[in-house]
């Protein structure tokens, strides 16, 4: 073990569910920062790195430390805020994560992965940022962005790297990196992605990760167009989902929470799982199908994030 690990080191933090994470322009934060709280997203990530030009970086930078020194005074908090840095491949990038790794932060994005070793560097660097501030270790949830194909393809390392990896997931759209990276041609219905992100998904299921979540829909005004591709996200068992437009968060967060009929069926089912097995029965029919206590305990999982 390195010497700049703290030993022994603390069971994962538990992370909350989040299913919708809204970018918003980090030179913009100040502007549309209460958008994106009204519009009810999980989460905020205010963007460093595409969508800030060059000029405007250490206006964004200013604008982004205020909103968090602004959320770790907010009781109760609002949604929970990252930040998308650049990526950490120098002195000012590692000097901009120390700028914002500070109370009010929930975790870092970071940009264009190439594999387990960024991660693994990030992981030290946020280390050391929790002790400088007093804060427990894990305590910044870290989102790595699987942008490259080498990343890719190695999503259960970058997963399994370190306990504060979360909410990763394949972070597909129209144009940007990953289509670069993997030449596939964007369509509305997302059958050319549908491989690859139900591919990452078991990986990073496999490496423990319980949250993954996925992304983007870039088309704005289609709303239509996104609930389809929430819900096959969705179908896949993803969790959530990044966003770039506050009128996207409803939808988003209607699809990735059950309704009251899904619940009421989850608790009717355990309740006859039960019966039966108080009654000396492993199965019994519910609803026209068999079930057990593998349905019983996938209907626990479901009360217990959503209610």
């Amino acid at each position: 073990m390195s010497s700049d690990r703290r030993t022994p080191r603390p069971a994962p933090v538990p992370r909350p569910h989040l299913r919708s994470l809204l970018f918003v322009p980090g030179n913009r934060t100040a502007d549309w920062l209460p958008k994106a709280q009204a519009a009810g997203a999980d989460a905020v990530i205010l963007d460093l790195e595409d969508a800030v030009p060059e000029g405007d970086r250490a206006s964004a930078l200013a604008q982004v430390s205020d909103a968090l020194s602004r959320q770790a005074d907010i009781s109760p908090p609002g949604p929970a805020l990252f930040v998308r840095l650049t990526p950490l491949d120098g002195w000012a990038a590692a000097d901009e994560l120390r700028t914002v790794c500070r109370p009010g932060l929930s975790g870092i994005v970071l940009p264009k992965v190439t594999g387990r070793d960024d991660v693994r560097h990030a992981d030290r660097l946020l280390d050391w940022c929790e002790r400088e501030h007093g804060l427990p270790q894990g305590h910044f949830a870290l989102v790595p962005l699987l942008e490259t194909a080498q990343a890719l393809r190695d999503a259960h390392g970058c997963a399994a790297q370190a306990d504060r990896v979360a909410y990763l997931g394949a972070i597909t759209g129209a144009g940007g990196d990953v289509e670069r990276a993997v030449g596939y041609r964007w369509s509305p219905q997302g059958s050319e992605t549908h491989a690859l992100r139900a591919r990452v998904l078991l990986d990073v299921r496999a490496a423990g990760s319980p949250q993954p979540v996925a992304g983007l829909w870039t088309r704005v005004g289609d709303l239509d167009g996104l609930r389809a591709f929430a819900e096959q996200n969705r179908a896949l068992g993803y969790t959530g989902m990044m966003a770039i437009h506050p009128s996207h968060v409803p939808v988003i967060n209607e699809v990735f929470a059950p309704g009251a009929d899904e619940l009421t069926r989850a608790r009717e089912l355990i309740a006859a799982v039960e019966a039966a097995q108080a009654r000396g029965t492993g199965a019994v029919t519910f609803g026209g199908e068999m079930v057990d206590e593998a349905m019983a305990a996938t209907a626990r999982s479901l009360l217990a994030r959503h209610t």
